[in-house]
């Protein structure tokens, strides 16, 4: 039995950069392209409909942004792992792209191989960042945190059971073997528990999982 594709999204205003980005993806057999977008708004009307797995988006877009398409789309509860892919290593888009619900943050010059490598990464649940912004991430995560106003005990147990599993950088469909159901129903229990903790990406909810379990 053949294992299902990666569904990726590319939001990105230049037509050319979502070329080069199919280009690299089609050299991989477990993913591939299932929708791309010019702009903030196409992108999220796309995303809600279709949740693909890894949503690669550009920062700087004509009309809405892509920290405004990113701060929308995690409010409409999209689930999806989130990249920016950008040419901006400015501190402040680095922090607000985190804290509004990014699972990485990756520089256009980046090289193809090391591109490929951390999109493949942040398919597998990890934070994946260009080298040269791990600093102002680092800083910033040394801030204090807003804690959920909710408490573990408003998870059903196969919530808590799919934060645990994330809280280990466990993949949707890492989790859907795991649990021996479908990636659909992993995600809409990840868009559920989200909601009811207050956080905004599945990076925030393995971070608070973690603090919780060390208390």
């Amino acid at each position: 039995m053949l294992s299902q594709k990666s569904g990726i999204m590319l939001v990105d205003d230049h037509p050319l950069l979502r070329k080069g980005l199919n280009q690299l993806v089609l050299m991989e057999d477990d993913m591939e392209v299932v929708a791309e977008a010019s702009n903030g708004e196409d992108a999220i009307e796309i995303a809600c409909e279709l949740e693909p797995d890894l949503i690669i988006l550009d920062l700087n877009m004509q009309g809405m942004d892509g920290l405004e398409t990113l701060k929308q789309l995690r409010d409409k509860g999209v689930s999806s792992r989130i990249v920016m892919l950008t040419v901006s290593d400015a501190d402040d888009d680095v922090v607000n792209a985190i804290s509004q619900g990014a699972d990485g943050y990756l520089l256009k010059d980046s090289d193809p191989e090391i591109l490929l490598e951390n999109i493949k990464r942040a398919l597998n649940g990890k934070m994946v960042l260009s080298e040269t912004i791990t600093e102002v991430l680092a800083t910033a995560l040394r801030r204090p945190s807003v804690k959920p106003v909710a408490e573990l005990s408003s998870l059903t147990n196969r919530e808590y059971e799919i934060l645990s599993l994330i809280a280990k950088g466990m993949s949707n469909k890492v989790i859907a073997r795991e649990l021996d159901i479908s990636d659909g129903t992993v995600k809409v229990h990840v868009k559920h528990l989200l909601k009811k903790l207050g956080l905004r990406s599945r990076v925030e909810a393995a971070v608070w999982m973690v603090e919780q379990q060390a208390q």
